[in-house]
């Protein structure tokens, strides 16, 4: 069922009621105004969401044309576009491609058979060091070597694809440098911190298991739930960070205990063919999607079954837009993104998990 389809549940059907947040029911004297998106939700105005007048494409403005309403993410990395019965995102793009993707509506049915996994902030900790890894490449670029990033530019350099990152930098520290030349020295810095991981070396604190996580994984195996980690990360990083964790774990090759494994790929080079990965990262929903569809052989019609776990909000958009349920869990940029009010449920720990899901 896409969200176009006339036989899409509505307000007020039972199927409908079971996907919204129970903010639904903010109606009424009083209540808080609200902004209503077809198979994604009722919204109240303070929980994340922002109202808009028209999108940023200028493509679709509220009142015209069939829009009800429009509403962004709190950091404006996506937009909903609500008509009356249904819902289109608007994945933003430092690169230059924008996408629109229909909405679809999620459930959680359990028992569940599939949990799809992020890696950085929710299976490892180690966006710190990713977020390093860029500003090393900003310092390179600028000359400068006591250059720091500031706060606000968190959101903005982690839980999307490198490239974006790096354009993200150049356009507010280094106007004029191109995301060419960002590239060739982030790879120079992450392959000299790569190789050192990977022999044994390198940032003692570079990339920690979350806390709970050998359990977790131990405790879904043990119940037959298949597990896919996914990540926008490109493999040359995601690997190592793997590598890295399961040794910590005792765990053996992460080859062998996941289902699933799936990156952002391959970096383009010359002379080496690369992959599609770092125009389409999260808050696109193609790798929650190839990860459910085809590495673990889940059909769409059956995303009930799966869940997808995110820390961060770019994820929490990427699994959305896959048509899978999202659990937020803590520690990422879901408050800061605006992105809670659409997580199924949220967790502090990933041992709450399990009851929402058995």
């Amino acid at each position: 069922m896409n969200a176009a389809d006339p036989a899409a549940p509505r307000p007020g059907d039972a199927v409908f009621d079971a996907i919204v947040s129970p903010r639904a029911a903010c109606h009424g004297p009083g209540a808080r105004p609200v902004i209503s998106l077809p198979d994604l939700g009722v919204f109240a105005e303070d929980e994340g969401l922002v109202r808009l007048e028209r999108t940023s494409d200028r493509r679709f403005a509220a009142g015209r044309d069939g829009v009800a309403a429009i509403a962004a993410t709190g950091d404006g990395k996506v937009e909903f576009v609500g008509f009356a019965a249904h819902t289109l995102a608007l994945v933003r793009s430092q690169m230059g491609y924008p996408a629109y993707y229909p909405v679809a509506p999620v459930s959680v049915q359990r028992p569940v058979q599939a949990v799809l996994m992020d890696l950085d902030g929710t299976s490892i900790h180690s966006e710190h060091f990713w977020i390093w890894m860029i500003e090393l490449t900003t310092r390179s670029l600028r000359r400068d070597a006591a250059f720091t990033l500031e706060p606000a530019d968190l959101p903005f350099v982690a839980g999307h694809s490198v490239s974006e990152h790096l354009q993200y930098c150049i356009d507010k520290y280094c106007p004029g440098r191109t995301v060419e030349e960002a590239r060739h020295f982030y790879f120079e810095h992450t392959h000299r911190e790569m190789r050192a991981i990977l022999e044994g070396g390198g940032r003692a604190d570079a990339f920690v298991p979350a806390p709970g996580l050998k359990e977790f994984l131990l405790e879904l195996k043990g119940r037959g739930i298949r597990i896919a980690v996914v990540t926008s990360g490109l493999h040359e990083k995601a690997w190592p960070e793997l590598v890295a964790a399961f040794r910590t774990m005792g765990l053996g090759d992460p080859r062998a205990f996941y289902d699933a494994i799936i990156t952002a790929g391959f970096p383009l080079r010359a002379g080496e063919a690369g992959t599609l990965g770092e125009l389409s990262p999260k808050p696109h929903p193609w790798l929650y999607a190839e990860a459910m569809r085809l590495g673990l052989g889940v059909p769409f019609e059956q995303r009930g079954r799966v869940i997808g776990l995110e820390d961060s909000g770019a994820g929490v958009c990427a699994v959305r837009l896959a048509g899978i349920a999202p659990v937020g869990v803590a520690g990422g940029n879901i408050e800061a993104s605006g992105t809670r009010p659409l997580c199924r449920h949220h967790v502090s720990r990933l041992e709450d998990v399990l009851p929402l899901i058995v």
